[in-house]
């Protein structure tokens, strides 16, 4: 038998999700679902906040579903704000799975939601709804609902993917958060990180995303600034070992609705 030998990427692959895999059995994380709908008119945003506000988010809850962020655009210039995410925290693809069954039978949600749900197909209250499944990160295994406290319409929510061109390359930006310290970073800036995660399903794959809040853009982009100038950034983004892990980066700046949880 022709004795085989692991190529040094294979190798890479093989360590990470072993590594991975044992600190799973070690630290239960959570799951997490981003909804987003995109709509074309304020008809379609009311439509939508009055389902999600009296219907959607009181039976997720009455599930036991806790921690709820719905998030829209920030207002700027050239800025299209057609999009509402809502982000649902999950103890176990379980969960997950049985959440559409139980929103069907649950008489409290399909009475409040009765004008979303029964919508004419000439008269949606949406244009589309995308979906991502994630896993959190080791390094924060669980959803942290912001702290920060300033007026709603004041406050940011940085939303952003990264997307890799590779899967070799993805895992290797996710070693680079957790292992690599880029986690411990963000909390040492006091960048109030609500969540870190692996992207399992979705239409932009290989990629992670994640979410930090501000009180407002001015600390947003103090923090920022300190992030790219701080010791331990300078060290990572010049380290060999993770060079080229990110090809495509998405970010929304966002900010909570009023009935969003935090």
């Amino acid at each position: 038998m022709k004795n085989k030998r692991f190529t040094p990427v294979f190798t890479f692959l093989f360590l990470i999700l072993f590594a991975g895999t044992s600190l799973a059995q070690e630290i239960k994380r959570e799951f997490y679902e981003l909804k987003t709908y995109t709509i074309k008119n304020e008809a379609q945003e009311k439509a939508v906040d009055a389902y999600l506000e009296k219907a959607y988010l009181p039976a997720l809850k009455r599930m036991g579903i806790e921690n709820i962020g719905v998030f829209k655009i920030r207002p700027g210039k050239f800025v299209m704000a057609d999009k509402i995410f809502v982000l649902i925290p999950f103890n176990s693809l379980d969960q997950f799975v049985k959440m559409e069954a139980s929103l069907a039978v649950d008489k409290s949600h399909l009475s409040a939601g009765s004008d979303y749900i029964m919508a004419k197909h000439d008269n949606p209250p949406y244009q589309r709804i995308s979906s991502t499944l994630m896993r959190a990160f080791s390094e924060m295994p669980k959803l942290q609902p912001s702290s920060v406290s300033s007026a709603r319409t004041d406050r940011v929510y940085e939303l952003r993917s990264y997307e890799s061109a590779t899967e070799a390359r993805y895992i290797n930006k996710v070693s680079m958060f957790n292992e690599g310290g880029e986690v411990e970073l963000f909390d040492s800036l006091g960048a109030n990180a609500v969540f870190y995660a692996e992207v399992i399903s979705g239409d932009h794959m290989p990629n992670l995303m994640y979410m930090t809040t501000y009180e407002n853009m001015e600390k947003r982009d103090a923090l920022w600034k300190a992030f790219g100038e701080s010791d331990k950034w300078q060290e990572l983004v010049n380290d060999e070992r993770y060079k080229n892990n990110v090809s495509k980066a998405d970010i929304w700046l966002l900010y909570p609705t009023e009935y969003s949880d935090y």
